[in-house]
């Protein structure tokens, strides 16, 4: 199981703006402290908590933040409206495209995702598996 997964920033005001603009409609909580972002879901008092935390910190090493090539984050929504909505929101709040939402030949007939860039060059995916809406063939 994933427990937690962090990506680089070096503008962190910027970085909250656009991971502020959908984060929190998956369910994630913001709290802010000096060494960056940490988004969790919230936890009732006693219980467990719900993996996976998104981190979104400055650099150990203190060099420039920078996209991995090959390497991206998928988060998963409740649906294709969402999937469509939370890219729009994205984009807005300065993230770039690298997909508009919708099904791809390449995979299964119910996998509705749409792609973006977050301001450091983080590629990010919303998707939506929901077999309640009709698929790619329907």
């Amino acid at each position: 199981m994933i427990a937690y997964v962090t990506v680089g920033a070096d503008d962190i005001a910027r970085a909250e703006r656009f991971y502020s603009s959908f984060l929190p409609a998956l369910g994630y909580e913001l709290k802010e402290g000096p060494e960056g972002l940490s988004y969790a879901l919230p936890v009732d008092l006693g219980q467990s908590p719900v993996l996976p935390d998104f981190y979104v910190k400055p650099t150990f090493d203190g060099r420039p933040a920078s996209g991995g090539n090959g390497s991206m984050v998928a988060l998963e929504a409740q649906n294709q409206e969402q999937v469509r909505n939370l890219h729009a929101s994205a984009l807005s709040a300065g993230g770039s495209d690298e997909g508009q939402p919708g099904f791809r030949t390449a995979y299964g007939p119910h996998f509705f995702v749409g792609y973006l860039r977050d301001p450091q060059g983080n590629k990010i995916a919303l998707f939506s598996s929901n077999l309640n809406e009709p698929g790619r063939d329907g």
